[in-house]
């Protein structure tokens, strides 16, 4: 990675986010963390997290003054105690060529206790704002004109008169192309025969075109009359009495007969 100078006097932000899988230094409670931030002379400290245990969180930002030369800032992480002395759980150190170099840094960096052993991991977030950018390409903001566009010629696009981006001209303003040869013409297809000659006659004769012959069968004759007189009081059917069937008398007396 690329060294990043002219940084001395300029600002540099840390926010302690939290601690992970500490080392517990206590036997019969939980342990009382905090981190301490150190870069040359500036020294800052978290809140104690009360009952933190080995995740403990804090969430505090922090801002030190660049120095030229300085590289590296170091983190120191304690258990708090009221009685005796602060006990350490672990030290390490976050090496700053990322964020100088790109503005932004966020990752968790282990600890060692005394004896050099894996004690924990502290996350912690860098900001820099006033990281060196990458410098634009200006040959790629060459102007249109630099590259001239290619039109197909022959159909027609319209010249770029007062468009001010330096357009060519097509190469030809004809209308559209016309087929060379264009369709054959019709003589050169077959025709399809004509049908001069008519249709076969049916075998069937046409049919009548008067009115249709009076049907064979005589016309039903009238209705005998009933031999049953008409109820007293009623006036006479108009429609014709309708025939008897003449049912035999029945073997026994008082045989009743429908009237029908």
């Amino acid at each position: 990675m690329a060294a990043v100078s002219g940084i001395h006097g300029q600002l540099l932000e840390v926010t302690i986010v939290g601690c992970s899988r500490l080392k517990d230094t206590e036997w019969f409670s939980r342990q009382d963390p905090y981190v301490c931030v150190e870069y040359g002379s500036s020294k800052f400290s978290t809140r104690t997290c009360t009952d933190g245990g080995k995740n403990p969180t804090f969430q505090e930002k922090f801002v030190f003054t660049l120095i030229e030369g300085l590289r590296e800032i170091s983190v120191v992480v304690w258990n708090s105690n009221t009685v005796t002395f602060d006990d350490l759980i672990g030290s390490g150190r976050i090496q700053l060529q990322k964020v100088l170099s790109q503005g932004y840094d966020d990752g968790s960096y282990s600890i060692q206790s005394k004896t050099g052993k894996y004690a924990g991991e502290v996350r912690v977030i860098l900001h820099f704002s006033n990281a060196s950018k990458p410098a634009k390409n200006h040959a790629s903001l060459a102007p249109y004109a630099a590259s001239p566009v290619h039109q197909p010629s022959g159909y027609g696009y319209p010249p770029a008169a007062s468009s001010g981006y330096g357009y060519p001209p097509p190469a030809s303003a004809a209308p559209y192309p016309t087929p060379a040869s264009g369709y054959p013409p019709s003589s050169a297809y077959p025709a399809y025969p004509h049908n001069s000659a008519p249709y076969p006659p049916t075998p069937y004769p046409p049919p009548h075109s008067a009115a249709y012959p009076a049907t064979p069968y005589p016309p039903p004759a009238a209705y005998p009359p009933s031999p049953y007189p008409p109820p007293a009081g009623y006036p006479p059917s108009p429609f014709p009495a309708q025939p008897s069937n003449h049912y035999p008398p029945g073997p026994f007396p008082g045989t009743y007969h429908p009237p029908y």
